[in-house]
């Protein structure tokens, strides 16, 4: 018996030691991997870092390539385009005055009434219209003529005390977001069609005159005062609230920037030089690239795979569009090569674009101390069950890394701007302030990216300059904005002002 027992306690022994060495082994493996892990993130860390000196390089660059862009068409990524806006709204602006939004699947007919210096925006209204599908890859007359009904059946609800003067045709401001080659305030020929529009007998044409012969077939009569974009349209809903706005800058989905530019200052302008003496520029910064921003091997697979490679690189490194899917692929990265979430790599995971920015905003913002909202966001949306606290806190982590660096650039792009103009210096016995008009979803929902931007605004200025830099939200440019530049380019102002 003594034998059997000595042999037993052998035998359990040596299973101890054996299922010991499996535990030690598989702990070895998960800190193994767990390392591997960090070790890609540390390197994401430090390839999308932002000190100060390099976005103080990317400010200069933006500069640069500004000027270079006024000097000539195509002498620079950045296309600075003339507007032909170069009579912002004042806050003096009286009267009835719609709005069409035309950006994608959907648009909005907007009615503003104004009521002057004292007045401000009396009343608004607005419908918002779906577009059939069919209509979208259909025929001009058929798009325009469905548009022009809509506006006609909206302008047909005009209650009392919401009428045009007698004697006067009502006005619109049409902002109309597809690329478009603007050759007067009021005129412009579509380039492309994007956003899943393909109507071939519109390309190259008016996108203006369609609309007006679409108006006159149905009887309406309304005359289009300004074709504008949503970005300049928050510049003049900046400006109609506030005379020291200087620019606008759109981030959202997308992103852009336009700006007040002395009209002697554009050396490609060749027409005669407004009265105003100035000219609103449509930057189109998203386009914007340079040596000095801290792209990542993320960031180059992911325009690689693009449906533009090589463009809108700025876009892709700070827009709404962009952030949530860079966080998607970091963590594929640490999905495939340190098996982050167990040996087998989430199919969602897998999926482009599937991880969107306000998803990524909710895991950044999550201040629960267990983390709740991430651990519900990677199960809903990507179907990983099972997260460690641990291994949430470095996708807070990885989320603040990717924002971070969407802000930081962003400010840097900002402060380009305001060195452009001169105003990152501060005069002998000037308070000159220079207002920034925002929009966009980005800036407004994602609150520790806008605040990230604006303390870097600072960092780059200085305390001084900074005290007269000022960054405000402004709601609707693509709405009321344009009904505002309806208003500041109406046929009519000439017989008020003589």
């Amino acid at each position: 018996m003594g034998k059997v027992a000595v042999g037993a306690a052998v035998v359990c022994a040596a299973t101890v030691c054996a299922a010991a060495a499996l535990v030690v082994r598989h702990r070895m493996r998960c800190s193994g991997r767990w390392a591997r892990a960090m070790a890609i993130l540390r390197e994401f860390e430090e390839n999308c870092g932002t000190p100060i000196g390099k976005l103080r390089q990317v400010a200069d660059a933006m500069t640069v390539e500004m000027h270079a862009g006024l000097a000539s068409e195509g002498g620079s990524k950045l296309k600075m385009l003339i507007s032909y806006v170069d009579n912002l709204p004042s806050g003096e602006e009286n009267g009835l005055f719609y709005a069409l939004d035309l950006g994608g699947t959907n648009f909005r007919v907007i009615r503003v009434l104004l009521g002057g210096r004292d007045g401000g925006v009396v009343k608004q209204e607005f419908e918002e219209v779906s577009i059939p599908p069919h209509l979208m890859t259909g025929s001009s007359d058929a798009l325009f003529g469905f548009i022009a009904t809509a506006l006609a059946n909206f302008v047909a609800t005009e209650s009392e005390g919401l009428h045009c003067s007698p004697g006067r045709q009502r006005e619109l401001g049409f902002t109309f977001s597809f690329p478009v080659r603007q050759t007067s305030i009021a005129s412009g020929n579509l380039i492309k069609w994007t956003k899943g529009f393909s109507i071939d007998d519109v390309v190259g044409e008016d996108v203006v005159g369609e609309l007006t012969k679409a108006m006159e077939r149905i009887g309406l009569d309304m005359r289009v005062s300004a074709l504008v974009n949503d970005t300049i349209g928050t510049l003049a809903g900046g400006r109609y609230h506030n005379p020291d706005v200087i620019a606008a800058v759109i981030l959202g989905t997308g992103t852009n920037a336009a700006y007040v530019e002395r009209a002697q200052a554009i050396p490609k302008w060749h027409g005669l030089l407004p009265k105003s003496g100035e000219m609103v520029i449509n930057m189109e910064w998203g386009n914007f690239r340079s040596s000095h921003l801290p792209l990542t091997e993320y960031d180059q697979d992911l325009d690689v795979e693009s449906l533009n490679p090589g463009e809108q690189i700025f876009e892709k490194i700070i827009s709404g569009m962009y952030l949530g899917e860079i966080v998607r692929r970091v963590l594929l990265k640490m999905a495939e090569e340190a098996a982050f979430f167990g040996d087998i790599v989430p199919q969602k995971l897998k999926i482009p674009f599937i991880l969107r920015t306000p998803h990524m905003s909710a895991m950044h913002h999550d201040e629960s101390s267990d983390l709740r909202v991430v651990g519900s966001k990677l199960k809903d949306i990507l179907e990983i069950p099972h997260t460690s606290l641990k291994m949430r806190k470095a996708i807070v982590e990885l989320c603040d890394i990717v924002a971070t660096r969407g802000a930081r650039l962003s400010a840097a792009g900002i402060v380009g701007i305001i060195k452009k103009l001169g105003r990152d210096t501060v005069k002998d016995g000037e308070k000159q302030k220079s207002v920034i008009a925002m929009d966009g979803g980005l800036y407004e929902h994602y609150s520790k990216f806008s605040t990230c931007m604006e303390s870097t605004l600072k960092e780059l200025l200085g305390e001084e300059v900074s005290d007269n830099i000022v960054v405000e939200q402004s709601n609707d440019g693509s709405g009321i904005g344009a009904a505002l530049l309806a208003a500041s380019h109406s046929q009519y102002l000439e017989v008020e002002e003589s």
